[in-house]
């Protein structure tokens, strides 16, 4: 009765080589040739493999173990610097190589399964904290441009909308709170600025219905250069204040 043997598997042929010399606890820098060659044909003999692909590695290197023992027993060669060349050098170089890949993907795969038992604490911060908002100093933000110039435009806006009031009309009927979502007057602005690029402040300004929503824009505003979507300039003292739009396109 036959006895059946079942062979480990091995990524390729340098595998298989480094799997022979820790097994025979060889020196890799000084390998016995002929006894790692009989071993690996013995192996390549017994693989039950119909993949030529993988058939032709280890193959290959059977073919390179064969040339390496028949160079062996040849004169040694001599290189151009008069020393002697090992013709297991270039063999023994990439053992050396893959034996170094090998033990990095061992050490990332070990990490990778460290990694994934970590566990984050969810950040907790104290409400006073977490409510913090730093000073804003709008001097220093708006630099030659000055609140009092923006005023000014704010002003003289509001005082046209109330030019605009009808003396007669205005003292019949109830009089109704003005309402300004100013949610959607932010994305309103803020979607005038992309399309706009650069603009004049007056005129969005001049673009408001009411009162309250010419209030509620210049807040939105004094905001938008706070938080550096827009910046502000003035060319000389009595110009119009032009707006740039810091959104990306």
């Amino acid at each position: 009765m036959a006895i059946s043997v079942k062979l480990e598997v091995f990524e390729g042929p340098l595998d298989l080589l480094l799997h022979l010399i820790d097994k025979n606890k060889i020196d890799i820098y000084d390998i016995p040739i002929v006894e790692i060659t009989e071993q690996y044909l013995d192996y390549i003999k017994k693989m039950e493999t119909e993949d030529m692909n993988i058939m032709s590695e280890f193959l290959v290197m059977a073919a390179t173990l064969i040339e390496i023992k028949c160079r062996m027993l040849l004169p040694k060669e001599v290189n151009e610097e008069g020393e002697e060349e090992d013709p297991r050098a270039e063999l023994v170089q990439k053992l050396l190589e893959y034996k170094m890949y090998k033990y990095m993907s061992f050490e990332l795969r070990d990490r990778q399964v460290d990694a994934a038992r970590n566990l984050y604490r969810e950040q907790k911060l104290p409400e006073e904290v977490a409510a913090y908002r730093q000073p804003i100093n709008y001097e220093e933000l708006m630099g030659d441009m000055t609140l009092t110039k923006l005023q000014e435009i704010f002003k003289s806006i509001v005082r046209k909308q109330e030019d605009k009031i009808d003396p007669i009309r205005s003292k019949y009927g109830n009089i109704e709170k003005e309402e300004v979502d100013m949610e959607a007057k932010m994305l309103y602005v803020e979607a005038y600025a992309r399309e706009h690029r650069s603009f004049s402040f007056r005129k969005l300004l001049e673009k408001q219905t009411g009162k309250m929503e010419i209030i509620v824009t210049f807040l939105i505003i004094l905001e938008l250069m706070k938080t550096g979507k827009i910046t502000i300039s003035q060319e000389s003292i009595f110009d119009d204040i032009m707006i740039t739009s810091n959104y990306e396109s």
